[in-house]
């Protein structure tokens, strides 16, 4: 082996020396010589928004190959490699003449080849054509493509050539991915030791790989600064033991990107990457105790921007355990729940129907075959509107829906910049509890917008892109009470009080299939979803108890210092109920779908707008009709329930306007309110 190395060391010299003798041929012979291609084929990338390497893609044959700019590598690594494999790179012109003598007499003295003579850019020209080197043919064709190469091309491209197709073990190839692969950070933050190694690595690729021969990947890296007289590495503790996987970082969107544009390298989009770090593992520890194959989904947004600056489509990228990890629950089309209820009635304080404080009547209700319920089966009377949104009852909302009809509501979900799927024929009441299907993109930009005082927020990802324009689909007034009432929400239990004021609303879609939890703040909003892909339910799963927790907790992962939510706009009508308008105190239907019960029962004592002096005994309570047991409420609190007599005293002391309400065993009720001195 040793003889055949110096035997193809004199051939070849002999050779050159020839060539060169014959300068004109030698020059034609060059100039004739077929390339190998020189394109380079990398791997897509996607990008963060400050440019870090979120998720890379192989290329053919599963290699790992980067793209590489000279100014994207350590200036230290570009010099030691120069100084260790070819310190004339810069003089010669594809051969080191000078070198090959060397090497010749060094292997006729010691009886062995003691040093190397191939250049870079020969050695760029056997990766090229991935070619041998142990016979004078083949060294032969690499010294032609060499000569060749450095009359076409620049020492620059030269070595950025070398700097993309240099073996690095495995399917590792070029340096970028190697400095991804063993040490998990660009070729720009590379230390001396780690430089020297990836220096010795493409030698013997799989030889002196650290996984599996760490004292052979020492031994080679220490060659390596001992040759170029820098500190001896004497610490074996930091060779790496493994293969790093390169940034799998939201898998999901950075596969949408790569199908919508498959000949584009480079997708630079706004996710910042910490969060994003920080949202991939509250994902996980969302679905860590769940039930079998319940996966999750989480967006976050910059409401102010409509950029989308984190985005978490399943906990896993897998398919492991039949969670189905590999679909985006982002883009899903889902049932609601009652996430849709805010907008509602905010398109309902628009039409002039309801005012915050409106009292309205949450009884038994039927639309020909459709009598909807509440979650729970009870109803409570009279109440205001604030407090039926606070406590997302369904009849409520429905009775708004009805006089704003389903087709208003569909068309102000589409304002709102989302696309929502009706599952079969024309919109009906139903949508309002989540009949319709909607993804969690699709809410994310329907808060985004309600935050935003009602303008549409176009949502974006792709870094270029500027976004649409803004439409309004709500007056900034509507907006605000809307997001009022929401802030008012009480937090999910062990919130704490550092995350500050949060609007939001929770869902659950029927058949416990979904759990939802959307809120913003004054800059940020989050989407949560909790549930299974395949649509099967998760018994027990509500949004309040779901998937709240994880949005307060993405909230949290945000930062400490966030923008409080707006102020109310100067031209809110701020009244409690007594002091609206007449028509605004108590909602009625334009066109009533049910007709009131005689038998109803009714207050008689004390009368609306009564004004008694507190006396410390009580208030009296006189009833008339209504079926056993009534429930009595007072502010929308149950103060009595199972109550089977119609004359009784209400222990109330506190001055003030208070609302009493009566409500008997077919849900159907009365009210008054009184003020006390």
């Amino acid at each position: 082996m040793r003889r055949g190395a110096i035997t193809t060391l004199a051939v070849l010299a002999v050779a050159l020396g020839i060539a060169l003798l014959i300068h004109d041929k030698f020059e034609q012979w060059v100039a004739q010589t077929e390339l190998p291609p020189v394109l380079l084929e990398v791997g897509a990338e996607v990008r963060a928004h400050d440019g870090t390497l979120l998720r890379a893609f192989a290329v053919e044959n599963g290699r790992m190959r980067l793209g590489v700019e000279l100014e994207q590598v350590d200036p230290q690594f570009i010099a030691m490699l120069i100084a260790y494999e070819d310190k004339r790179f810069f003089d010669h012109k594809g051969v080191d003449l000078r070198a090959m003598v060397r090497a010749i007499g060094q292997a006729v003295w010691h009886g062995e080849v003691v040093s190397g003579a191939s250049t870079l850019t020969m050695q760029v020209a056997r990766l090229l054509e991935n070619s041998g080197t142990g016979s004078p043919a083949g060294k032969l064709r690499q010294i032609r493509v060499a000569l060749a190469l450095e009359r076409r091309l620049s020492k620059e491209d030269i070595l950025t050539l070398y700097l993309h197709h240099a073996p690095y073990g495995g399917s590792i190839e070029g340096i970028r991915a190697a400095s991804y692969a063993w040490f998990g950070k660009e070729p720009l933050r590379l230390t001396q030791a780690q430089a020297a190694l990836l220096i010795a690595l493409p030698q013997s690729p799989e030889a002196r790989r650290p996984d599996r021969h760490p004292q052979t990947a020492h031994a080679a890296r220490a060659r390596v600064l001992v040759r170029l007289d820098l500190p001896p590495d004497l610490n074996q503790s930091d060779v790496p033991r493994g293969i790093r996987p390169l940034p799998q970082h939201a898998p999901h969107l950075a596969a949408a990107l790569r199908r919508e544009s498959p000949a584009q390298l480079r997708h630079d989009t706004t996710l910042r990457v910490q969060l994003q770090r920080k949202i991939e593992a509250l994902a996980r520890r969302a679905v860590a105790g769940q039930a079998e194959s319940v996966s999750a989904a989480i967006l976050v947004a910059d409401h102010q921007s409509g950029e989308i600056i984190a985005h978490v489509g399943s906990p896993a990228f897998t398919g492991a355990e039949g969670a189905l990890g590999f679909v985006d629950m982002t883009a899903a089309l889902r049932s609601p729940g009652s996430t849709l209820k805010p907008l509602v009635y905010g398109l309902a304080f628009d039409e002039g129907l309801v005012h915050p404080d409106t009292l309205i009547n949450d009884a038994p209700v039927v639309f020909g075959s459709y009598a909807p319920q509440n979650f729970d089966g009870q109803f409570r009377g009279m109440l205001t509107v604030r407090d039926a949104l606070t406590l997302s009852l369904n009849i409520p909302p429905i009775l708004l829906t009805h006089e704003l009809g389903a087709g208003r509501l569909m068309s102000g979900l589409r304002r709102a910049g989302t696309q929502p799927q009706l599952p079969a024929g024309e919109a009906g009441l139903a949508v309002v509890l989540g009949g319709v299907g909607m993804t969690l993109t699709d809410l994310v930009q329907l808060y985004a917008g309600i935050a935003q005082g009602g303008r549409t927020v176009p949502l974006q990802v792709k870094k270029q892109d500027k976004g649409g324009l803004p439409k309004r689909f709500m007056s900034p007034v509507a907006a605000w009470q809307v997001t009022h009432i929401l802030s008012g929400i009480a937090p999910p239990q062990g919130s704490g009080d550092a995350i500050g004021q949060i609007a939001y609303k929770t869902g659950t879609s029927y058949g416990h299939r979904d759990a939802w939890a959307i809120g913003f703040d004054g800059q940020h909003v989050v989407g949560v979803w909790l549930g299974r892909p395949d649509g099967t339910p998760v018994p027990g799963a509500f949004g309040g108890a779901l998937a709240a927790p994880i949005l307060f907790e993405a909230f949290g992962r945000i930062g400490a210092f966030r923008v409080p939510l707006s102020s109310p706009p100067a031209d809110a009508l701020i009244l409690g109920t007594a002091h609206l308008p007449q028509r605004l105190r108590t909602f009625k239907s334009r066109n009533s779908a049910f007709v009131a019960d005689p038998n109803s029962p009714v207050v008689t004592f004390p009368p609306d707008g009564a004004v008694l002096r507190e006396n410390g005994f009580g208030v009296p309570l006189k009833l008339r009709q209504g079926v056993f047991p009534l429930t009595i409420l007072v502010d929308g609190f149950p103060v009595m329930t199972e109550l089977r007599s119609r004359d009784v005293v209400l222990p109330l002391e506190q001055a003030g306007f208070t609302r009493i309400s009566v409500v008997d065993a077919r849900g159907r009720s009365d009210s008054v309110e009184i003020r006390l001195d």
